[in-house]
């Protein structure tokens, strides 16, 4: 299995391990390359769309949602979109936009088309599962689409925003 994550443009393909009800990543190779990465294990929390994620020993609650072949993963304040690919598909052709992780409600807009933006840099707040999710940009770029406005209701994978070079 091959795997991609929304704010980065590599292709990972992890070697999982299984012990007691807990998947841990044994290695990864990134585009074919060895990568080097933390000690990470998943686990289930209990509830539904939720996981226990221990990173280098530090635990963290992770909400998760799945549509078709693509996660979304909601941890430490930002979401991330990740995504099974068949072996030897080419890659994502939404790269560019940022998509809802879950269906919610436009809180704020911060974004403008024609701005130019940083990596990392805060450009929408949606309000789903009674929390607050910032939607920042996975790269530096200029707005050239901004999809929905404040109150209105997104769908999960709803793209939000699409940023060019």
């Amino acid at each position: 299995m091959e795997w991609s994550v929304s704010d980065g443009p590599g292709r990972y393909k992890p070697t999982l391990q299984d012990r007691d009800g807990s998947v841990s990543v044994a290695s990864m190779t990134m585009d074919g390359n060895e990568a080097q990465l933390p000690a990470v294990s998943v686990e289930s929390e209990g509830k539904p769309g939720r996981a226990i994620v221990t990173i280098d020993g530090s635990r963290r609650v992770a909400h998760v949602a799945r549509s078709g072949d693509t996660w979304w993963v909601h941890i430490d304040g930002r979401a991330h979109e990740v995504t099974l690919h068949e072996q030897g598909s080419s890659s994502s052709a939404d790269e560019g936009s940022l998509k809802a992780p879950m269906p919610g409600t436009v809180l704020q807009v911060l974004a403008k088309v024609g701005q130019r933006v940083r990596e990392g840099q805060h450009l929408m707040t949606l309000e789903a599962m009674k929390m607050e999710h910032k939607v920042v940009a996975p790269k530096a770029g200029e707005i050239t689409k901004v999809n929905y406005s404040l109150g209105e209701r997104v769908d999960m994978g709803s793209a939000l925003v699409e940023i060019g070079d």
